[in-house]
């Protein structure tokens, strides 16, 4: 895989090993063309980096040494992890965004995506639930990489997790407790802010939809219905995510 440097200064110390690296978070840059992405990227003003920047064309810029820690993830928790920044590697789709007019991400980038994802899964023997988007870690401030990003597709090459479709149980019935329920699975999936014991709907409502439109996007209603609970469920009982 051919890729061009051009690095950016934001970034901070080296990573004290290997091992230290378990996750990687997926973006899209939301602005509204490449050559701005990578300008802000650069920019020492903006307080943001990536490790890899991925263009429309399946083009790979290297903006941060996998060795040092990029400023990606910002105000970030996933399972007992706050702040990913360091115990991850962070690549940016170019993608203009719901801002400005929101893409499908083409075949080529997905193409080198997964190409990179499974080096760096080998190499840091990330596991497959820990391939993330930047709204899993940021549900309340962050909706990218969005409902058109392709997460199914990327599970079948062991990158991120996913649901067996036959294996729902269509005859469950909701109950007057799903919300706790249901908020209790995405806990153990690895989500968080949000508190199993004191309720708060606004947040809520924008978990939910960050869920679905990861899961379900299709259906980004915000509300918790029957297959949105059911594929939660699925998530959580998965071995896939312990």
């Amino acid at each position: 895989m051919k890729q061009k440097f051009d690095l950016s200064p934001n970034f901070s110390m080296k990573r004290n090993s290997k091992k230290s690296v378990k996750f990687v978070i997926i973006h899209y840059t939301g602005m509204q063309s490449e050559i701005e992405s990578i300008n802000r990227l650069k920019d020492k003003n903006s307080l943001v980096s990536c490790h890899y920047l991925i263009n429309r064309s399946g083009k790979v810029t290297l903006m941060v040494p996998e060795n040092t820690v990029a400023w990606h993830a910002g105000k970030s928790k996933w399972k007992n992890f706050k702040n990913l920044n360091k115990y991850s590697i962070g690549i940016e789709l170019v993608n203009k965004g719901h801002k400005f007019g929101y893409q499908n991400f083409t075949n080529l980038q997905i193409k080198c995506l997964i190409y990179i994802c499974k080096r760096l899964k080998k190499k840091y023997n990330i596991k497959s639930s820990n391939f993330l988007g930047h709204s899993d870690i940021a549900p309340l401030r962050k909706i990218d990489p969005g409902e058109k990003f392709p997460w199914k597709s990327l599970s079948k090459h062991n990158l991120g997790i996913w649901y067996n479709e036959k294996k729902l149980d269509y005859n469950f019935k909701l109950k007057k407790q799903v919300n706790y329920l249901f908020f209790k699975n995405l806990y153990k999936i690895g989500y968080r802010y949000f508190n199993l014991r004191k309720r708060d709907k606004k947040k809520e409502t924008k978990i939910i939809k960050v869920f679905q439109q990861k899961y379900l996007p299709k259906n980004v209603s915000g509300k918790i219905d029957q297959k949105t609970f059911k594929i939660c469920h699925f998530l959580a009982s998965s071995k896939k995510i312990s």
